[in-house]
């Protein structure tokens, strides 16, 4: 079975940073599979809809969703199976769960979700 894990999140004031990691295992990541998969971190504020944040692919393109351009940024460490999502001058409007997920790329969403972390932006 495939397994991610999301760490980071918390309580932070506006303007502040967090870093969200996402651990990945499982048969489909053995040996050097991970580097291939898409990854894409999204989130779920109260009553709204998942939208994507940031997505990698395996050749480590990046996509961002226009509200959070130069403020976020997405990366990857194939040797550790991990993504992250580095975000900067966090804004209350950043808060939701944000979750990750294996397998985006140009088709859409992947087929595997972690359990959500939550991310607050209040003073």
């Amino acid at each position: 079975q495939v397994q991610l894990v999301e760490s980071g999140g918390g309580l932070v004031q506006p303007g502040g940073s967090l870093r969200l990691s996402c651990a990945a295992s499982g048969s489909i990541f053995t040996g050097s599979m991970f580097s291939f998969y898409g990854m894409g971190w999204y989130r779920q504020a109260p009553g709204k809809q998942r939208e994507l944040v940031a997505g990698i692919r395996g050749g480590g393109i990046t996509k961002y969703v226009d509200s959070v351009k130069g403020r976020f940024t997405i990366s990857r460490d194939n040797a550790k199976n991990t993504v992250y999502l580095q975000m900067n001058s966090l804004k209350p409007e950043d808060t939701a769960v944000y979750y990750c997920n294996a397998g985006w790329g140009p088709s859409g969403v992947g087929n595997y979700w972690g359990q959500g972390t939550q991310v607050t932006v209040s003073s």
